[in-house]
């Protein structure tokens, strides 16, 4: 078995309380006891790691991102975000457009963020399945550890943007909602049919469509809610409460001017992109306030990037900018790890240093939500896969390459 032990940090489990001088212990990529150096027994052939003077800390989680499937500065060629060929792509799979040697991978992971949900983007009513990955691997295949978290919907401007131009429906609000509706509609009737087919022993055709759908309404994927406005975040909480599925409001723009609606609901928001313009409509009422308004009112929150829209690097200092307007400094680092974790059903692997989970652990030089502090050393399942060097004032990858030996 291999042992790591990260000793001497100021460790901060998040979930529990921090822990001076404490000790993180890792077996074969998972966490299996953090605590004081006295509580905790360092088996004799550990590998150490010397955090003294540092912070420990769980990777971070951007839990709404395009990483890999709309890749930096690859134009048209690195951009599968969107098959905007049909409003109802259910059956559309992120993982099948991920390249893992994109450059936001490596910009992940010097921002301290270990593992990402990847989503489709928002020109479709029903935009594609989502996926949970590490920020390192050598092939999707060992980077993911959630195949299926969500389906992604859009409501709002961007829908009915892309099919306004083609004259086809949807190109309202109305035409949205109701190919939501209509979706759900036949899934709920596919199922049915299914069910009673089956029953009779009779061969049944699959669509992969409504099966996705299906498993939306059986509450096995969660329906994350592309949303900006407030009348528009209303209306995903209309078309939740008449299907019965689990709603996750992603952006929230406006979330701030019905948070008490929103607590009430008990709907969480991951909230973002903070750092972009009041570039149309939908995002005019945006504010750094909105975090701390919601987080008040008693809405769990999340903070995103939305990569590429805002460098996935750059998600911990949206969380220090909301703290400087009113977060709760303890509730920015949950909104960066225990919540994502906890909205999409992820918490029983990431999230906080805790016994049993992934051993996803970044030691920084201090409190991340100071920007002067930087990621130092980043692993992930126990591995060290990136770390800065402080004699050339770079961040270094572990090699995702095959090496052939000489």
């Amino acid at each position: 078995m291999a042992y790591k032990a990260i000793v001497g940090g100021y460790v901060v489990p998040v979930g529990a309380a921090p822990i001076e001088g404490g000790t993180v212990l890792i077996e074969d990529g998972r966490i299996t006891h953090v605590g004081t150096e006295a509580d905790v027994e360092v088996p004799e052939d550990a590998e150490l790691v010397d955090a003294s003077g540092s912070w420990v800390l769980p990777g971070f989680i951007d839990a709404h991102a395009h990483l890999g499937v709309h890749e930096d500065g690859e134009g048209w060629a690195g951009n599968d975000t969107n098959e905007m060929t049909d409003p109802n792509g259910a059956r559309f799979r992120a993982i099948d457009g991920i390249d893992p040697y994109e450059p936001g991978f490596d910009d992940a992971l010097a921002g301290g963020v270990t593992s990402v949900v990847i989503k489709p983007g928002s020109g479709n009513p029903i935009g594609g399945q989502t996926i949970g990955v590490k920020t390192w691997g050598r092939s999707i295949l060992d980077m993911v550890f959630a195949e299926q978290v969500s389906v992604k919907s859009a409501l709002g401007e961007n829908p009915k943007r892309v099919y306004g131009e083609k004259k086809v429906t949807p190109s309202t609000r109305l035409g949205v909602a109701a190919i939501l509706r209509e979706a759900f509609t036949k899934a709920r009737n596919y199922q049915e049919k299914r069910e009673h087919t089956r029953s009779e022993g009779k061969p049944f055709e699959t669509d992969l469509t409504n099966e996705t759908l299906a498993k939306v309404l059986d509450g096995e994927l969660y329906w994350d809610q592309h949303v900006h406005r407030a009348d528009d975040m209303v209306t995903a909480i209309r078309l939740a409460d008449e299907f019965g599925y689990k709603l996750v409001i992603n952006h929230g723009t406006e979330g701030h001017l019905i948070a008490d609606l929103l607590a009430e609901r008990d709907i969480p928001v991951i909230l973002g992109p903070l750092f972009t313009t009041k570039s149309k409509v939908e995002l005019r009422n945006r504010t750094l306030r909105s975090a701390g308004i919601l987080a008040r009112a008693g809405v769990k929150i999340a903070i995103t990037t939305d990569h590429p829209v805002i460098p996935i690097n750059f998600l911990v200092y949206q969380a220090a900018l909301a703290v400087k307007d009113g977060l709760d400094p303890e509730t920015a680092l949950k909104a960066l790890t225990l919540h994502p974790a906890q909205m999409l059903g992820l918490d029983d692997r990431i999230g906080t240093l805790t016994p049993g989970l992934d051993a996803d652990v970044v030691v920084w030089s201090g409190d991340p939500l100071d920007v002067m502090n930087r990621a130092m050393r980043v692993f992930v399942r126990g591995q060290e896969v990136y770390h800065f060097d402080e004699t050339t004032g770079e961040g270094v990858s572990a090699d995702r390459r095959y090496r052939e030996a000489r």
